[in-house]
């Protein structure tokens, strides 16, 4: 008899579990985003800003970024582009930021599949553009992070600061 009530006890507790990991939703979802002409891809997980100080404190000013949440951020490429000023061949690339105050360094890197940016100076010997942008300060704070891919231009807002890559 024990066992039969143990049993219907976890059966109970994991019912519950399942339930409750159904209805809850990660803190930072994963986005997908397209430009129009369906060139340029972007899955990033999407942070929001919550009353937190971003810039300089959450997202340190100097350090390689993910430029997201969670995963580090994927672009893909149908077709071959000249990403700032730098040739790229189509393809998947991870995608990284250094934010500084007032020019980011963004950065496409060969090695998918990476959590965060932690292991980005192992593999930075993989990277295959490299181009300063400068920062635009807006008045009011965007709440979620927003990676637009254009035709001719990839955004990045979050914050008061937003940034634009030329891509043709």
């Amino acid at each position: 008899m024990k066992q039969v009530l143990s049993l219907i006890a976890f059966l109970i507790f994991l019912t519950s579990s399942f339930a409750f990991a159904q209805k809850t939703s990660p803190l930072s979802p994963k986005i997908t985003s397209e430009s129009p002409n369906k060139v340029i891809k972007v899955i990033y997980g999407q942070p929001s800003k919550r009353k937190r100080q971003i810039f300089g404190a959450m997202v340190p000013y100097g350090e390689v970024w993910r430029t997201g949440a969670n995963n580090a951020t994927q672009i893909t490429f149908t077709k071959d582009v000249v990403f700032g000023d730098k040739a790229v061949p189509a393809g998947t690339y991870t995608l990284f930021t250094i934010p500084m105050e007032k020019e980011w360094t963004v950065i496409l890197n060969g090695k998918l599949d990476q959590w965060g940016a932690f292991d980005y100076d192992r593999y930075k010997n993989k990277n295959v553009a490299q181009v300063k942008v400068p920062v635009v300060l807006s008045k009011l704070p965007l709440e979620k992070l927003t990676i637009t891919p254009g035709n001719n231009v990839l955004a990045i807002a979050w914050d008061k600061v937003s940034i634009s890559v030329p891509i043709r």
